[in-house]
């Protein structure tokens, strides 16, 4: 199956344990060639307890209290509301000290 790279969006699962796992979603782009329906399903997906990921060899269920952080790329600039910090930038990578 090939895809072209500006129609999936990346996603990375940080687990407490440590690891993390990331996932291509191949999404479809609206008409107007923006990725609406991916942000509608991101703001649905952070209402749930359990997220389904569909592969085409297997599913793989994610508990979310098991997730400390996601990451999605590209970003959804278009994404606002209630929650969200608008420009934002980061200054420091994230650090672990163990």
């Amino acid at each position: 199956m090939e895809y072209q790279e500006s129609l999936y969006t990346q996603l990375t699962f940080h687990y407490v344990n440590g690891t993390s796992e990331s996932f291509n979603l191949y999404a479809p782009i609206e008409s107007d060639g923006t990725h609406q329906t991916t942000q509608l399903e991101v703001r649905h997906l952070l209402k749930k307890d359990w997220w389904i990921v569909n592969l085409p060899e297997q599913t793989v269920f994610i508990n979310v209290d098991n997730v400390l952080k996601m990451e999605m790329k590209p970003a959804l600039s278009q994404l606002q509301g209630e929650d969200v910090f608008s420009n934002a930038e980061r200054v420091t990578a994230l650090n672990r000290s163990r």
